[in-house]
């Protein structure tokens, strides 16, 4: 079924349309696209981040290291592209011994750019391959250098530098070095000569080597746990040391205690015997001086003779006493005198 559009149109919108459907506007588009596909063969982009390098049948014929619009023969020119950035190497640890035979991971990582497009594309083609041959290259070399230096020159970077020091472990008598071992190079030297040397070898790559720095250097898993292991029985053992001194130390205060302490009762036992002494020859002195006189003397006597019969007769008491002791006669002094008889009257 036919469809007939039958909406008024204005005169001059269909006479455009007739004319962009003439034969002659067919034929100029067609040429129009045909113009823009040559344009486009003919014609490439270069940015500023990256060189071109042209090959012809697989010779380069020239190097374009300036961005902007360029031309090239289409079908037989082809266009390879290069970044001129500085590019990141970071390669996989590595695990290599070091000169006093102790097997560390070294991790690496270093800054490149490709300094020749031409040797770059000659020797290489693509970054795959340069990073495959910094990974050979520089992983050799750090090898190497790690291989021909002590752990502590891999580790440390300053020199001259001091331990510090633990004041309770040296009163304690736990054996600290007194100096740590110095230094001849350091790690900062180490990693310049490993760039110096691997520069001069990928310099024939069209690789140009900025700089290369250890990332993380770390034992090997194994030898990791026993030194853990031993720097931990190390630790158990000065904390042993510690515990022994302490309870040797709490010992001699102990005994110093107990000494303190029987010295002052001995010395305070002394001086309450000198006083008490001292008092009672005070107090003899004094009896001595009171009981003198004779009348005293008698007294003394009596209150002498009272205090025996006060202990000697407490209570029920039956005594044979002489009349002629001196505790008879008083006894018998102190006996009420019977009453005198009364006369009895005529």
């Amino acid at each position: 079924m036919n469809v007939i559009d039958v909406t008024p149109r204005p005169a001059a919108f269909s006479a455009i349309m007739r004319f962009l459907q003439s034969r002659p506007m067919s034929i100029l588009g067609v040429l129009f696209v045909l113009t823009a596909l040559k344009w486009g063969a003919f014609l490439f982009i270069v940015h500023q981040y990256e060189n071109v390098v042209i090959t012809r049948f697989g010779e380069i014929v020239r190097t374009v290291t300036t961005p902007g619009l360029k031309v090239k023969l289409p079908v037989i020119d082809k266009v390879h592209r290069f970044d001129k950035r500085i590019l990141a190497w970071d390669g996989p640890p590595t695990e290599c011994p070091t000169k006093d035979k102790l097997y560390i991971i070294v991790d690496c990582f270093a800054r490149w750019h490709i300094s020749d497009p031409v040797l770059y594309y000659n020797r290489l083609n693509d970054e795959r391959s340069a990073l495959s041959r910094l990974d050979d290259i520089l992983g050799s070399e750090t090898r190497t250098a790690v291989a021909t230096h002590d752990l502590v020159e891999i580790i440390r970077v300053t020199k001259g530098r001091t331990p510090l020091r633990d004041q309770e472990l040296e009163k304690s008598g736990t054996l600290l070095p007194s100096s740590i071992p110095d230094i001849e190079l350091g790690r900062g030297e180490i990693e310049k000569q490993i760039t110096e040397r691997t520069r001069q070898k990928l310099s024939d790559f069209g690789i140009e080597l900025l700089d290369e720095r250890f990332k993380r250097s770390k034992y090997n898993p194994a030898v990791a746990e026993k030194i853990i292991e031993r720097m931990s029985s190390e630790r158990h053992q000065i904390a042993a040391r510690f515990r022994s001194e302490g309870r040797g130390e709490a010992a001699n205060i102990n005994g110093q205690k107990e000494s303190d302490m029987a010295a002052i009762s001995s010395t305070a036992t002394k001086n309450a015997l000198e006083i008490e002494g001292k008092a009672d020859a005070e107090a003899a002195s004094i009896y001595a001086v009171a009981f003198n006189p004779p009348d005293a003397q008698e007294l003394y006597s009596f209150l002498r003779s009272l205090d025996v019969m006060r202990a000697g007769f407490e209570k029920d008491t039956t005594a044979v006493i002489s009349t002629s002791s001196e505790l008879g006669r008083l006894l018998k002094s102190m006996a009420p005198t019977s009453a005198a008889p009364k006369p009895i009257g005529p």
